[in-house]
């Protein structure tokens, strides 16, 4: 049983210091990610020529998120007969090198940080049609319980060894009791600084959300993330996946690396008070998802939290401690 705690300051590898001047944010993090944090776009880049067929160019406009889509992703089209810029001239040289890529060829990326992508799906054009990219029934369901108030959505992603797929499902959700019991959210929610502008419910709630070995609706999701951790993987461990704010990823950790300790851990730090409301001074990554998430928050514009971006970043930034030895794969 877990004691009772506040959420504090959990141990950081990395800590960025800034002159504390802003008001106080006492929101949680899970919740001003939820509020404020806008998801970054993920990368469909289209490699072709001038020689599209009919059937290609019809596939290429189905790719093309539309207003009405909400989803966070740009189309990249790259015309490889006349592009110059040299990083895409670059991704295109690797695909076929390594893949013998032939036109018209797609590759996705996911934004990592500033300036950082992985590369973790890549195919034919029409290859796209069984992806489900832009919807998956994870994703959407991801989407649903975020706005119904869940703080947590925890994400596993079953491997090939069942035994270890139960176990660590059973500890997971061993720890949600207690953490929904004895973690208690900040002080001082609703004062200035740390206002709170949806309707939905502020508690602390948890919940696993499992992805089935292979499962063949969720290849976009299941690249991205195994992907992250694919030698621990493909040795049959599973994974798990915090996942918050916007549909946000914490981190992606490897059964031999979870513990209840470090759910304790990783719980605190998106409960705790948001000590740096600027996105990209906090860990994680943000998966691809169909969401009009100010509307369905907010409603009205005039609903909606007023532009802080002056105050942002004043704060102090913490970098919560977590297991070392990601390896990224190339396209």
């Amino acid at each position: 049983m877990l004691r009772k705690i506040k959420p504090a300051t959990v141990a950081c590898v990395t800590a960025v210091v800034l002159t504390s001047t802003a008001i106080a944010c006492n929101i949680p993090v899970f919740r001003y990610a939820l509020e404020r944090w806008k998801p970054d776009a993920s990368e469909i880049v289209v490699f072709h020529d001038d020689k599209l067929s009919a059937a290609d160019g019809e596939q290429l406009f189905k790719l093309q998120p539309t207003p009405a889509s909400h989803l966070n992703a740009t189309l990249v089209r790259v015309d490889v007969s006349k592009n110059t810029d040299p990083e895409r001239r670059d991704l295109w040289t690797e695909l076929k090198r390594n893949h013998a890529a032939a036109l018209p060829y797609v590759l996705i990326r996911t934004k990592l940080g500033r300036g950082r992508y992985l590369n973790h799906w890549h195919g034919s054009l029409a290859q796209t049609e069984q992806l489900e990219l832009l919807q998956s029934p994870a994703r959407n369901e991801i989407r649903q319980r975020l706005l119904a108030g869940h703080s947590v959505v925890w994400l596993l992603i079953g491997s090939a060894d069942a035994k270890r797929t139960q176990a660590l499902r059973a500890m997971t959700e061993g720890c949600f009791d207690s953490l929904q019991s004895n973690v208690e959210l900040p002080e001082g929610i609703g004062l200035p600084g740390s206002e709170l502008y949806a309707e939905v419910p502020l508690v602390l709630k948890f919940s696993l959300l499992e992805i089935k070995h292979g499962d063949p609706q969720e290849q976009l999701l299941l690249s991205l993330l195994t992907g992250l951790r694919l030698e621990a993987f493909e040795q049959g461990e599973p994974l798990l996946v915090p996942v918050f704010g916007r549909g946000r990823a914490l981190e992606v950790i490897p059964a031999s690396d979870v513990s209840p300790e470090l759910i304790q851990d990783l719980t605190l730090y998106l409960s705790g008070a948001c000590s740096c409301q600027v996105k990209e001074q906090n860990p994680g990554f943000d998966l691809m998802i169909d969401a009009d998430w100010d509307s369905e928050l907010f409603g009205d514009q005039e609903n909606r939290p007023p532009d802080r971006s002056t105050e942002e970043g004043k704060n102090r930034s913490q970098v919560l401690q977590i297991p070392p030895g990601r390896k990224l794969r190339t396209p």
